[in-house]
């Protein structure tokens, strides 16, 4: 296929993709939000500080990886309580749910410290757990909302 270069991405995307290329563009995409989320969060709000584009680049990569990590175990974790009878085994989903989601923020925001120091830091309230948490959760919400968006246009 022989195209312009102006328009060979455009075109590319014409075609019905692959398993393959829509997870790759789903994970582009979710890591772009990421980027523009957090660069927001850098230049507005003074408890979110950044040394670099590139830090906040790979911080989006990162955070896009721990945050499907996170998902992944929590929907694991969820299929294992939710294949069993009783109560006991619905507050366990619960529990471990909220567990695995909260607790994951300050594996997280440890990750972010071990693979940037100083070059990223989120402050504020409890060390920069408040900060992380309301970062993370606008995160979640634009890719959300994008995704309710794209699907209505189709």
């Amino acid at each position: 296929m022989t195209t312009t270069a102006s328009g060979s991405l455009w075109e590319t995307l014409e075609h019905t993709p692959s398993r393959r290329q829509r997870v790759f563009l789903r994970y582009l995409t979710a890591t772009l939000v990421n980027l523009v989320v957090l660069n927001l969060f850098v230049e507005y709000w003074e408890h979110v500080v950044a040394g670099s584009f590139t830090i906040t680049l790979l911080a989006a990569v990162l955070l896009q990886v721990l945050l499907k990590l996170t998902i992944a175990l929590e929907h694991r974790l969820a299929a294992f309580f939710n294949a069993r009878p009783g109560g006991f085994a619905r507050f366990m989903r619960f529990f471990t749910a909220w567990l695995v989601l909260f607790g994951s923020k300050f594996v997280i925001l440890e990750a972010l410290a071990l693979a940037f120091g100083d070059r990223l830091r989120f402050g504020g309230p409890f060390h920069g757990i408040v900060a992380l948490i309301v970062v993370v959760v606008t995160m979640l919400v634009v890719e959300a909302a994008i995704v309710k968006f794209y699907r209505r246009l189709g």
